[in-house]
Parts: structure tokens; sequence; C-alpha cells
């Protein structure tokens, strides 16, 4: 499991940083239109907010892979171990159940009623294209959401949780020393 959720991460990562780095070149490509040439570009204007929407689904992914949702740690520190497992699993079984709901079954329905819209500046392609990031990231959340469940049932959610704490105390050390 520990494999298969690196992958995940790995693709995530990437993909996020992909379509930032789209952005950024697109946003640069729009600025350079509108104000040097005098000529703005409405396809890159268009692209750019649907990329927006990619790398946004693709971090709410990334979050729910590493806990960072529905995340109340004083309340959760307070209670006693059993407590905390159960919170935890309920904190879990929430995002599965929304992310099946919401994401899976209505960004499939969503896409689908898309498909027979064109976009105004990008060649007439279907909205629906880019609105399938919604279905798709709602079944890598419920994936994740799974293995986070398991995680927690076994105990080795503690440790997870410990370890990204070091490793976000540590990057943010270094971030101040280079400050």
């Amino acid at each position: 499991m520990k494999a298969l959720r690196k992958i995940l991460d790995t693709c995530l990562n990437g993909l996020a940083g992909l379509s930032l780095i789209v952005m950024t070149v697109l946003t640069t490509y729009q600025v350079i239109t509108r104000y040097v040439l005098n000529n703005p570009s409405t396809w890159s204007e268009e692209l750019v907010g649907y990329m927006f929407g990619c790398a946004t689904m693709f971090g709410a992914a990334l979050c729910t892979g590493e806990r960072a949702h529905l995340n109340s740690p004083i309340l959760v520190d307070m209670l006693k171990p059993g407590a905390k497992k159960i919170l935890l699993v309920f904190g879990e079984i929430v995002a599965l159940l929304f992310s099946a709901i919401i994401l899976v079954y209505g960004g499939f329905t969503v896409s689908s009623l898309a498909m027979g819209q064109q976009t105004s500046s990008l060649w007439g392609l279907a909205v629906g294209t880019f609105y399938w990031v919604m279905p798709v990231c709602g079944v890598l959340m419920v994936i994740y959401s799974a293995m986070n469940i398991v995680a927690i049932m076994k105990g080795e959610s503690e440790a997870a949780l410990d370890e990204a704490a070091a490793a976000l105390a540590k990057a943010e050390a270094e971030a101040e020393k280079e400050a």
C-alpha cells in the first residue's frame, strides 16, 4: 500500500506542478500579447482558468492523501487512543463519502452534461473535457481515504503524522534561515 501511495503522490505532485508551470507560461504569454503586442489572447485566458481548476483538484487529492483535511489536532490530541482512532476514521469516512458522491458521481454527471457545450475560444473543444478532472481526482481521493482508514486501523497513522509534522518543521526552519 505504501508503494501505491508513493506512486499516486509522485503522479499528483507532477501533475499539479505541471499545471502551475503551464499556468505561469500562459499568464506570461497573456501579458506579452496584451501589453506588448496590443493583441490580447483569449484562448490562453480561458485555458488558464481550466488549468487552475486542474491544479486545485490535484492539490485536493494530495491533501486527502496527506490527511490534511478535516483535521482538528487540538480536539483529537485531547482524546484517549480509542476515541482518537474512532474520530480519525470518522473523518476519513466523511471524506470518502464526499469524494464518492460529490466528486465521482457529481463530477461524472457534470462532465457528461458539459460534453454538449463548446469552449468559446479553445477551438470548440467540449467543456466537459476539462471537467473530467473532478471524477478522476474523486476516485483518487476515495483510494487515499481507504488507504488512510487502513493505516489508522493498523496504528500507522500516528507515526506518519509525526513524520510529516517533523518534515514540515524542518522545512520551515530552513526557509527562515534562508530569509
